[in-house]
């Protein structure tokens, strides 16, 4: 039997913070006491936070390690550690990663081949020992994407596929609702305005003719994985209109995952549907893409979860920045570890409480920052 005491903390508890001490016995967490211990061998944290492990129901944090310069591919394994050490570091315990199925050609070379490598990687890797963080996969599905059913179908049925959302980036759409905005966004990358309109005006045909019928046969595969006993949550993402909303709840779809609109946010919730908003979109102060801000969303009680997207240290510092704006902390803390566990579904973590497991995370304050000082993973210190 192993057992670590860490005592002397601040234990963000479900509804309070209390100074005490938590123990841990083979992976779990075995007893949680008010005030300080003198048993012998106990780990003293001088008073700093001792919250969950955070739970990332959406990072692309991977393809930055897979492609770190334009044109620059990093080996695809040593690209995957990269990315579990730096979510590690970050606190996060559980990461969702979120590999794009479907390109639409349009945005980021190679990530046909991100997607194979990352799927044989995780596989591999999971089973290795060598992860710090426990992983699962999000298949982010490019509904206008001519190859998108064919590589969903390989993967839907993985033991590691817990989430699927419905992805569509056509310009016009969603995210890039602003054409203009795409045509900024494509000018940089050295294309000529009549050539990004070409490109657009092929991308939104395409969407007609392939968007419904993709989406009806994505979601019969989803259903079907569910009847056979798969745990499989359903997102949708970037949501833009009120008929966007009601067709994903009729369709039913259960989270509303960083929606572009105010107004679309507070239909899904009055839907009965979870809000997911992105991390970095708080510490940043606005979205990078015009959308809707963040803190507006909290401010109207329309977010359930946050998710890193696509810097996996925000997850700490977004909670934070919430509770400094009011929020009291056991509930920002909630956003990164109970609310997404939540969603996804996993209920032996997430919380402080006895039976659930050690995934831990110490921090500590420091002039407006929050940092990160040891991790735990089902009781084993990982960062």
């Amino acid at each position: 039997m192993s057992e670590t005491i860490l005592t002397n903390a601040d234990l963000v508890l479900d509804d309070r913070i209390v100074r005490g001490t938590l123990v841990i016995r083979d992976g779990l967490i075995a007893d949680i006491a008010d005030g300080r211990t003198s048993a012998l061998g106990a780990d003293d944290l001088d008073g700093d936070i001792l919250m969950p492990g955070i739970v990332d129901l959406h990072t692309d944090n991977l393809e930055r390690q897979v492609q770190p310069r334009p044109g620059a591919r990093w080996p695809s394994r040593s690209a995957f550690l990269a990315h579990d050490g730096q979510c590690a570091a970050a606190g996060v315990t559980t990461v969702f990663d979120a590999l794009c199925v479907g390109n639409l050609n349009f945005d980021i070379d190679d990530r046909v081949r991100t997607f194979r490598e990352g799927v044989a990687d995780l596989t591999v890797l999971a089973a290795s020992g060598l992860f710090k963080s426990d992983h699962f996969l999000h298949l982010r599905c490019e509904m206008p994407a001519e190859n998108m059913l064919g590589l969903v179908e390989t993967v839907i049925p993985h033991p590691l596929t817990r989430m699927v959302s419905l992805m569509d980036h056509t310009p016009g759409i969603g995210q890039y609702a602003d054409l203009n905005r795409f045509r900024l966004r494509k000018g940089v990358d050295g294309l000529q305005l009549a050539e990004i309109d070409v490109q657009i005006a092929e991308l939104q045909a395409r969407r007609l003719e392939l968007r419904t019928p993709q989406r009806r046969r994505l979601l019969e595969m989803v259903r079907s994985s569910r009847e056979s006993g798969r745990a499989i949550v359903l997102a949708s993402h970037d949501d833009e209109t009120l008929e966007e909303v009601e067709e994903n709840h009729a369709d039913g779809i259960t989270i509303s995952e960083f929606p572009v609109r105010l107004a679309a946010a507070r239909a899904a919730k009055a839907r009965g549907m979870a809000v997911i908003a992105g991390a970095p979109n708080i510490v940043r102060g606005g979205s990078h893409s015009g959308n809707v801000s963040a803190a507006d969303l909290l401010a109207a009680g329309a977010v359930d979860a946050l998710a890193s997207d696509y810097v996996p240290p925000a997850m700490i510092e977004a909670a934070f920045a919430a509770a400094d704006a009011g929020l009291p902390v056991p509930r920002a803390v909630a956003l990164v570890t109970s609310g997404p566990a939540r969603l996804a579904g996993l209920t032996d973590r997430g919380r402080l409480a006895v039976g659930l497991r050690a995934d831990l995370l110490r921090a500590r304050r420091h002039e407006g920052l929050t940092a990160p000082l040891a991790v735990w993973r089902q009781g084993r210190r990982v960062a």
